[in-house]
């Protein structure tokens, strides 16, 4: 009895799905190509090369997938083509935006070549960069981007086995895994501090985080202590990572510590204008003079530092360079050409403002 009753709704539930699915047909490069008036080829440039159509055709087809709900293939496209047109970004943060310029550069520049972005974070953890890895590879991505020099060996085992082309940014390494664009975090932390010896500051702290990822971070004491030496002591509190913890909150206790270690300090160079900011509020708080009781400097050039915010004198980066020169050499490398060894070196500017 009950096999009875249960066949006849089954061959009804299957005679619904059958008849719903036939109702929407899914729509075609062909259906696409005719609704925007160009050949199929035409379509499949405009969506996987758009440098090789023009901007009025792009857009013309691009209006017809809108309108149809076209969507692409890829697993299809990366079979038929041998290419995957995919980018992994392994970062080190997403706090603050760091590196919000240079992912903005990166996925521009792809863009024009048909090619998309996908990131990861690793929070500065090298095991966890290790394992993000391992994950894009296994998305067989046409190269990978990392805003870290420093790895674990199981990272570099993996890149160099997968022979995948891997750019480092945000710094120059001193032997790449295969390209670097950046500039030297050093040189940079060197530069601020002699700007405020020259400035005529006398006790200058520097305020960071300790962590044993950041390698930039790291770079930029290195190059505070390498011009305070025989100047005076070294005025350093280098912050404990905390859970929840943004860069203000750093900078707030962070001044705290100094002034309680070292009262008569009068300048801070920060290893970030977040921690920079952190600086500059709670010294408004504590009715500190910025700059002529304590001079403040940050790194980065972000837009609160700006003249239209805090006004804060740091080094100014071009993250979106950064990602813009990366995705040239992507190409590059995409159209045969070897990029091996290939460092640029964009610098930076130490830019003076209000608060020094």
């Amino acid at each position: 009895m009950h096999d009875i009753d249960i066949i006849p709704i089954i061959i009804v539930s299957i005679k619904l799905v059958t008849k719903m699915n036939n109702t929407k047909k899914a729509v075609t490069m062909i259906d696409v190509a005719k609704d925007a008036g160009v050949g199929t080829m035409t379509v499949s440039r405009a969506l996987r090369e758009p440098s090789k159509v023009s901007p009025e055709t792009r857009q013309a087809v691009m209006a017809s997938v809108m309108k149809l709900g076209y969507v692409i293939d890829a697993t299809a496209a990366a079979l038929s083509s041998k290419r995957t047109r995919i980018v992994g970004a392994v970062v080190s943060t997403l706090d603050q935006s760091i590196f919000a310029e240079t992912i903005r550069g990166l996925t521009n520049g792809l863009q024009a070549s048909g090619q998309q972005l996908l990131v990861a974070t690793t929070d500065y953890d090298k095991d966890k960069e290790s394992e993000l890895i391992s994950a894009m590879i296994g998305r067989k991505p046409e190269a990978i981007v990392l805003t870290n020099s420093e790895h674990s060996e199981s990272t570099i085992s993996q890149i160099k086995a997968a022979n995948i082309l891997t750019i480092e940014t945000w710094e120059i390494p001193r032997e790449p895994i295969c390209a670097a664009v950046g500039f030297s975090n050093r040189e940079a932390g060197q530069s601020i501090t002699k700007h405020l010896l020259e400035a005529g500051r006398k006790k200058i702290a520097f305020l960071g985080i300790d962590r044993d990822g950041d390698s930039r971070g790291r770079l930029r004491y290195q190059g505070y202590c390498d011009v305070i030496e025989n100047k005076h002591q070294n005025l350093s509190e280098l912050q404990s990572p905390n859970i929840g913890y943004l860069g203000p909150d750093y900078g707030a206790s962070g001044l705290n510590m100094i002034l309680k270690r070292w009262p008569n300090v009068d300048a801070i160079v920060c290893a970030s204008d977040a921690i920079a900011f952190g600086v500059y509020c709670e010294a408004n708080r504590k009715g500190i003079q910025v700059p002529t009781d304590l001079a403040i400097t940050g790194f980065g050039d972000f837009d609160y530092a700006r003249d239209s915010g805090v006004g804060l004198t740091t080094v100014r980066i071009n993250g979106e360079k950064i990602g813009q020169i990366t995705s040239e050499l992507i190409s590059e490398s995409n159209n045969g050409v070897d990029i091996s060894g290939r460092v640029v070196d964009l610098g930076f500017e130490v830019v003076r403002r209000l608060t020094s």
